[in-house]
């Protein structure tokens, strides 16, 4: 029996296991999913989380339940992959061989990447939400603030959701005018980007969003230290921005295991062939969403655009044929924008977000690079399209490659 092996049970991970466990006869088969726990997170429901919009009960949900039956599932963490032998060592001792192997590790936050972010001031008056204890803490803590400085900081590029730590300082301003305590509170969105955002038409557009809310863009700055004691991040080119609250999106990581295996960059992300999505380490080994090296976004939407790719080009390659798939760093995202309004930007590696309309041409009913209520309610109903269709695999009416159809320059 031949076996596919796919580390990782997140968006990516659990796509392709419902996929390839459609595709492949199980009689032939065995196709073995491998996660550090039982618990599937719904991560873009983290940002809503400090808002008290999400709790926890609604992003959180048990992973077996969006896994395949035929599939075996092992709850384990991942020691050390070696490419070598086509073998994979778990941390509760097991050794699993392979045929073929799907990386889809995902990305992790690491605070101790950048010196005194993770020391006296952690939970006290710095805070992250790109993990759920931290959304949650930072729930915690908004709810009796009484208001001051907030530093909304990203540490370093790439990240997972680049807009998602612009929707939280839309999301603050909004909050905090409901509350009645905007005046209250002085928002700073500090960037290693020279702008608001990755791409440029889109950056003027959001650093637009900033200005109009009141929200101090600075740019360039690339954080070097935290000084918890005086309440200041310094740039390595010695700037210093103080706060009273940091919001804090750390360095973004690939799993520890592909350290230990030798197989990615400094930042543990993997060599992966851009179009094709097969690694540059084997060609029995393919990679998908965040654990990739690709200069596409690491979104949940990518994902899934990735998964339609990999899943043509894993079949391929099991049938000794060419890899016909061509993925061409399609990202679809919604921005929240406060006050019940969102936006929605569509790009790939090439073309720029552009207005139109979208996914039907001329109709819509979402507008790109432009806000509007519609565009929120999208945002906000992606939650059960996640849970009910994009997990198991479902054919969704939007084509993994990008389509100009609707848009005009």
């Amino acid at each position: 029996m031949k076996k596919l092996l796919i580390l990782g049970a997140g968006t990516a991970g659990t796509i392709m296991a419902n996929k390839m466990a459609d595709q492949l006869d199980l009689r032939q088969w065995q196709i073995t999913v491998v996660d550090r726990d039982g618990e599937h997170h719904y991560q873009p429901g983290y940002l809503f989380v400090p808002f008290g919009i999400y709790t926890a009960r609604d992003i959180v949900k048990p992973r077996q339940d969006y896994l395949p039956r035929g599939v075996e599932v092992i709850l384990s963490a991942i020691d050390r992959i070696d490419p070598d032998t086509n073998q994979v060592h778990l941390a509760n001792g097991q050794l699993l061989g392979y045929d073929y192997l799907i990386i889809a590790t995902g990305s992790h936050p690491d605070p101790s990447e950048t010196e005194g972010l993770a020391d006296e001031g952690w939970r006290r008056n710095v805070y992250d939400f790109y993990t759920l204890d931290g959304a949650v803490a930072l729930a915690r803590f908004l709810k009796y603030w009484e208001g001051g400085r907030m530093v909304i900081n990203i540490a370093e590029m790439p990240i997972k959701c680049p807009v998602a730590p612009l929707e939280f300082a839309f999301l603050a301003d909004w909050w905090f005018t409901e509350r009645g305590m905007r005046q209250k509170v002085e928002i700073e969105f500090v960037t290693p980007l020279p702008g608001a955002f990755t791409k440029p038409k889109a950056s003027e557009l959001l650093g637009d969003f900033l200005d109009r809310k009141n929200i101090h863009l600075t740019t360039d700055f690339n954080i070097g230290s935290v000084d918890s004691e005086t309440n200041k991040i310094m740039s390595w080119d010695e700037r210093e921005v103080p706060y009273d609250l940091l919001v804090t999106v750390p360095t973004n990581k690939g799993d520890d295991s592909i350290e230990r295996s030798g197989l990615g960059d400094e930042l543990n992300f993997i060599p992966t062939e851009k179009h094709t999505l097969r690694s540059k380490v084997k060609d029995n080994i393919f990679v998908i969403g965040d654990a990739t090296d690709l200069p596409s976004s690491k979104a949940g939407s990518v994902a899934h655009f990735q998964a339609d790719i990999l899943t043509e080009n894993l079949l391929a390659a099991i049938d000794d044929r060419p890899l016909p798939g061509r993925f061409d760093g399609h990202a679809n995202c919604f921005i929240e924008s406060g006050f019940n309004k969102g936006l929605l930007i569509d790009f790939n590696y090439d073309t720029e977000p552009l207005p139109g309309k979208f996914p039907l041409p001329g109709i819509g009913p979402f507008s790109l690079l432009e806000e509007s209520r519609i565009n929120h309610y999208g945002k906000m109903m992606f939650r059960w399209v996640y849970w009910n269709l994009l997990l198991r695999g479902t054919e969704l009416p939007i084509e993994a490659q990008m389509s100009m159809a609707g848009k005009y320059r």
